[in-house]
């Protein structure tokens, strides 16, 4: 079946889905193929569901006019996803980086939706099924899409972006996540560049951090939008403070960091002609989450729980803000940053000098990685030994950052802190 065709059906309801679970009535099931499983098995259960068609790639499960056979049903999903991209027309903006994507497009669609109808990436949607997934959730209501886009290799985001079209673009940053997968960190600037790439070939716009000098000089020669001057730093104590239009703004985001994230949302709401009314409570209406830098408190201690993931890039500046915090009795969690090939082992003992340096109170390093690391301050090799530790510990009156990769699910600590 062509795309213009299999168009028509998804044209009348706008639904998709690749998860059985997950099926809306009348929706179309993209049966798609994961290491350990076969989607096309599961294509007579969705249609059982409610789903309307089974897109499948093995005639063997075709068995009426329901299952819709393609030659391959990634490549078909993505296909239709740039098809109804172009057929809707309307202004895309792509955000990539090393770190802050997530909490930045939540930011930026925070602010742009208080004048427009916007719908933006759903968590971390960001890779090459949820690109596509993303784009199928706009329909014909949707005036502007934000569409953050994930990459552990170059050329991936060369790739996403012929999907998605994006008319502007953000970098966060270029830092040291997967670097195994890049190559090192002139792998990752070359890879998430891919997408300065191609708005500078389709005459497109990106939105630049004024302040990241490798960012201007990757920029120049295309049609851009500094940080606006309007805005202006104030203090982070925990909670980043800042002013716009010299109006004091107080967000709920900690870390100093989170200052630019902040900071492109608002510029890219002056872009957009948002009121400054609008703009000031978008910002301070946001709270974080999904163990991205929020603050909690347990009993007599404060924790920054900054969980979500982890890269030596981000680790750094998470330590950095948080030495600079007016608090006593700073404690830090680490747990392991992975992907990064080679360069695991010197990046961990970095990770251990540095926070060393900045003499917190206690520290309690746990992974793999952190255990073979050289420190006269206690390491684990599991989250089993860290959990026995904090509980003998009985940390009180603490100010405590908890930071790791996602696989280390280092959210569990705070059961054992009491």
């Amino acid at each position: 079946m062509k795309i213009a065709e299999l168009y028509k059906h998804y044209s009348i309801n706008y639904l998709v889905a690749t998860d059985t679970r997950k099926i809306r009535e009348n929706s179309l099931f993209f049966a798609l193929k994961g290491d350990h499983f076969n989607g096309n098995e599961f294509a007579e259960k969705a249609l059982a569901m409610g789903a309307k068609y089974a897109i499948i790639d093995e005639e063997i499960y075709q068995k009426n006019s329901n299952y819709i056979l393609v030659a391959n049903v990634l490549k078909t999903l993505q296909e239709l996803a740039n098809y109804h991209r172009k057929k809707l027309a309307i202004p895309i903006i792509g955000i990539t980086g090393s770190n802050g994507k997530t909490t930045t497009k939540e930011l930026i669609n925070a602010v742009v939706s208080k004048k427009f109808k916007t719908v933006a990436t759903k968590g971390n949607l960001n890779n090459h099924i949820g690109v596509p997934l993303t784009l199928l959730s706009f329909d014909s209501t949707t005036e502007i899409g934000i569409v953050e886009m994930g990459a552990n290799h170059q050329k991936e985001i060369e790739f996403l972006c012929g999907i998605c079209a994006p008319d502007f673009g953000y970098i966060t940053n270029f830092g040291k996540a997967h670097l195994e997968g890049f190559g090192g960190i002139n792998g990752v600037i070359k890879g998430k560049s891919e997408l300065y790439d191609y708005l500078k070939n389709k005459t497109k716009t990106v939105f630049v951090n004024t302040e990241d000098a490798l960012q201007i000089e990757k920029t120049n020669g295309i049609k851009r939008e500094l940080i606006s001057k309007n805005i202006a730093f104030i203090e982070t104590n925990p909670f980043v403070k800042l002013t716009y239009k010299n109006t004091p703004i107080q967000s709920n985001l900690i870390g100093s960091y989170n200052y630019n994230n902040i900071a492109i949302a608002i510029t890219i709401g002056e872009f957009f002609t948002i009121s400054d009314a609008k703009i000031k409570e978008a910002i301070v209406n946001y709270f974080p989450n999904n163990n991205r830098s929020q603050l909690i408190k347990k009993n007599s201690n404060t924790i920054i729980l900054d969980a979500y993931n982890a890269n030596p890039s981000s680790m750094k500046v998470a330590l950095e803000s948080f030495a600079k915090l007016n608090e006593k009795n700073k404690t830090v969690i680490l747990g392991d940053m992975f992907e990064l090939g080679k360069s695991a082992k010197k990046e961990h003992q970095f990770i251990v000098d540095f926070a060393t340096s900045l003499n917190f109170d206690t520290y309690y390093f746990v992974g793999e990685h952190f255990y073979k690391t050289i420190t006269e301050h206690q390491k684990f090799r599991t989250f089993e030994d860290l959990k026995n530790a904090l509980i003998q510990d009985k940390i009180n009156t603490n100010f405590i950052l908890i930071k790791g990769s996602r696989g280390m699910a280092l959210e569990r600590a705070i059961d054992f802190i009491i």
